[in-house]
């Protein structure tokens, strides 16, 4: 592989370049550091950039792998961190005014999980603050900038994460989705972004948003990155009570595994409506190049969903309010909070019991039917986002020949995926006419990700479209 070709390199590619010396670690690692410092004052992808901590790592796993010890497929990787996820010695904001200053003394688990598999941390990336947001419009660090188009926002909270990603400034992250954190900047920076099951990968150490929604997952420049960074992470965790102690899948192995024929549900209500033309068509379309390649499209029906979407942020609220009451931010200091987040927070203050628990039972009745939709097909199929990537700044956007605000335009798609707990995976599937991305989202029963991974990797395969990069040159 030539050298001016590294920088969107995918994890599969590097392994065998590493393992036979074809490539150093602490080659790729000055690379993708001085991709950051060329390019990451235009983006505003990192938060804190760790140079010295990422050529440490990096000697480390080349003198380990000339000894001819390979850790697994992330040794030697170059990867970034969202900065609400702690790392030991290494400030961690999480986006926030208030732990502008803050330096961990311990790592999250994914953390730890990630240097045993000898992984080399470029840095910690910026985030919609306390991650409770979709755009990444940061006041107190700033925007992030979509590399595709650089006056649009690169989604969120994962932003930075995705951003940084898709621009050749790391080869894969982390991020972290309560509402559609990972999949919404994944689709609308053209890149894979994969939600797990809930409990799959533990978030001790990572500040919660809303618990009971809360997960950690992987962005990638490829379905098969996406499913070997998971494997790195993913596992029981004594420390976090909702982890679980799942069966632990050969993702990777799953990937070209034949199969049969490939069963797609397609909701009839929700997801399909209200969109942009040019995402209709886009994702459209990849179902038709699915049905080309075998699959069967059944329709199913979730008649809860739309109402279940609301009742799923109105518990976001209230569980929100009672992390940061917990933590003694709210409303003790909450002139210190961007606006946005604080008037969220006000709102949860304000979510009587009742309208708690009402909620909570129509996520429970919806998730019922999500399930019994599952029992009849492998994977349900949507667009990730009704919309391609909003101008920085906007408040809202026409869907079709309506006006909907930002937050509920790209939220909607994706909420079901937390309420539920269900794995999800956004994968690319075109651009509009402005050469903007658009991402097909799929979700799968309960620790099925092998089965998403293998349906996304096949359409994948068959079209490319995770071998466009953006041009900041």
């Amino acid at each position: 592989m030539a050298a001016h070709a590294l920088q969107f390199a995918t994890i599969e590619q590097l392994q065998p370049l590493l393992a036979k010396k074809k490539v150093s670690p602490v080659e790729l690692a000055k690379l993708y550091l001085s991709r950051i410092e060329r390019f990451d004052g235009r983006l505003n992808a990192f938060r804190t950039v760790t140079p010295e901590r990422a050529l440490a790592d990096a000697r480390g796993a080349e003198n380990e792998l000339f000894h001819g010890r390979c850790r697994g497929p992330v040794h030697g990787i170059p990867i970034a961190l969202k900065d609400n996820i702690r790392t030991r010695g290494i400030r961690t904001t999480a986006g926030s005014a208030i732990l502008r200053d803050f330096i961990p003394d311990e790592d999250a688990t994914v953390v730890r999980r990630l240097r045993r598999a000898g992984a080399v941390l470029l840095g910690k990336t910026n985030l919609h603050e306390f991650a409770y947001g979709i755009t990444s419009e940061n006041p107190h660090y700033g925007a992030t900038h979509n590399p595709w188009s650089e006056e649009r926002i690169s989604g969120g909270s994962s932003g930075g994460s995705a951003a940084a990603t898709a621009a050749g400034l790391c080869v894969a992250a982390l991020g972290t989705d309560t509402g559609g954190s990972i999949r919404i900047p994944a689709a609308l920076c053209g890149i894979v972004g994969l939600k797990p099951t809930f409990g799959r990968v533990s978030v001790q150490g990572v500040f919660p948003l809303a618990p009971s929604f809360d997960h950690v997952g992987t962005l990638a420049r490829s379905v098969a990155d996406a499913a070997t960074l998971l494997a790195a992470i993913a596992g029981r965790d004594p420390q976090d009570p909702a982890s679980v102690a799942a069966p632990r899948e050969d993702l990777l192995r799953t990937l070209t595994r034949r199969t049969r024929k490939i069963r797609l549900g397609l909701p009839k209500e929700h997801f399909w409506t209200r969109l942009d033309p040019e995402v209709r068509r886009r994702a459209e379309a990849a179902v038709k190049d699915m049905v080309r390649q075998g699959a069967i499209v059944r329709e199913i029906s979730l008649p809860t969903i739309t109402s279940a979407v609301d009742a799923a942020a109105t518990v976001a609220l209230v569980e929100a309010r009672r992390v940061h009451e917990r933590a003694g931010y709210f409303p003790a200091r909450a002139s210190e909070y961007a606006a946005d987040g604080r008037e969220r927070l006000e709102q949860g203050g304000h979510v009587s019991a009742v309208e708690f628990l009402q909620a909570r039972e129509v996520l429970e009745v919806s998730k019922a039917e999500f399930e019994a939709a599952l029992r009849h097909v492998d994977a349900i199929v949507t667009p990730t986002t009704p919309v391609s990537a909003p101008l920085i700044g906007a408040q809202s956007v026409w869907v079709g020949d309506a006006e909907e605000s930002v937050r509920s335009a790209l939220v909607r798609l994706n909420r079901p995926g937390n309420f539920t707990g269900l794995p999800a995976i956004s994968v690319p599937c075109g651009f509009t006419s402005e050469g903007l991305p658009v991402g097909l989202q799929l979700i799968g029963p309960a620790f099925g990700e092998a089965g998403i991974v293998a349906i996304a990797h096949r359409y994948e395969q068959a079209h490319g479209w995770s071998s466009s990069h953006p041009k900041l040159e």
